[in-house]
């Protein structure tokens, strides 16, 4: 049985793998920031688990040297689930969290010999369509915004290291699969709300642009497959994606679809501009739905083959229906109106 240290333990995905790896019978601790509840996606509290405190923007996650080495000699993996999500930071808070984060989870895992499952995205290939492949090289530049250069610097440095490491890279992660559930609506959620109840009416999109959704249920069996396999998955890295790409165009359809919302008007890029809109919804494209834009104008492709072959496992499909199951769970929480 694994002696897990998973970072970010009280963030969606981090409370969802700390659950998982507790029920296949592995030992788990979990290291939060300053929130000390951890809750699995459908809402319940995480028990029979240890709870530390730290920094993983801090040299030693602010622990003195004793500790750090005591937590070292009493793990042998690290989960790194932590990391800034949001799009509208500037460089320097990425850099913090995000790679001096990811520095200094690896400089644990060297300290104790552990080995390391870091947890990055699959669109840290940038803005590049068509097939992107787990083994492609990471881009030097290209990218749609500062989140995703800093998910390919910390990439880099867990590259760079001396440890057992193996790189899982979700996509856009959602609700649950059979139920839409989700323990808490914000990032893509945001802009979705946004766009569904026609604050926001237009989006820059290009025809043949979709969107990758895949079930947060997924990406979870899909880390803790990686982790009690990461001797036969080092040095590799592995896409948690959907096996069933959205048109950008199908899903405002599905959208509009409902009576309550509003179908977004889809505008070619060359011909948006966002001065003028009207300017409760130019703020609000600014602020929020303009963030996740250049989503609406992609076609990445990720091939997962590498994923499939090493877990067995693969994403079941997330087309319409599946899409629907999202927006009602939506409903029933409160999050969209119901009529």
């Amino acid at each position: 049985m694994l002696r897990a240290l998973v970072t970010g333990a009280a963030g969606l995905l981090g409370g969802e793998v700390c659950a998982r790896l507790l029920l296949n019978g592995h030992t788990v601790t979990g290291l939060v920031h300053r929130n000390r509840e951890i809750k699995a996606n459908d809402g319940s509290s995480v028990t029979g688990m240890n709870i530390l405190q730290g920094d993983v923007s801090s040299e030693r996650f602010g622990w003195d040297e004793q500790q750090w080495r005591d937590v070292a000699a009493a793990h042998d993996l690290i989960v790194h689930c932590a990391a800034l999500v949001r799009f509208d930071l500037d460089d320097d808070a990425y850099d913090v969290v995000n790679v001096r984060g990811a520095e200094n989870a690896v400089a644990l895992a060297e300290l104790g010999n552990l080995a390391f499952l870091h947890v990055s995205t699959a669109y840290v290939c940038g803005t590049r369509n068509g097939p992107i492949l787990e083994t492609d090289p990471l881009p030097d530049s290209g990218f749609a915004n500062g989140y995703e250069a800093s998910k390919a610097r910390g990439e880099q440095r867990v590259m760079a290291s001396d440890t057992r490491w193996a790189i899982a890279r979700p996509s856009i992660v959602v609700g649950d699969y059979e139920t839409g559930a989700i323990r808490q609506f914000d990032t893509t959620y945001a802009a979705f709300k946004l766009i569904a109840e026609g604050r926001v009416q237009h989006m820059p999109a290009t025809p043949d642009a979709t969107l990758d959704f895949v079930p947060i249920d997924h990406v979870a069996a899909g880390i803790i497959a990686i982790a009690e396999r990461l001797d036969s998955c080092a040095s590799q890295i592995f896409h948690l994606v959907s096996s069933q790409p959205l048109p950008v165009e199908r899903f405002a359809t599905l959208i509009g679809n409902l009576p309550q919302f509003t179908k977004p008007q889809l505008v070619r890029p060359d011909a948006f501009d966002p001065a003028s809109l009207p300017a409760i919804e130019r703020r609000l494209y600014r602020r929020i739905a303009g963030l996740y834009a250049s989503y609406f104008q992609r076609a990445p492709v990720f091939d997962d083959t590498q994923f499939k072959k090493m877990t067995g496992l693969s994403c079941r499909p997330t087309g319409a229906a599946y899409i629907r199951r999202l927006m009602a769970y939506c409903i029933t929480k409160g999050f969209l109106p119901n009529s």
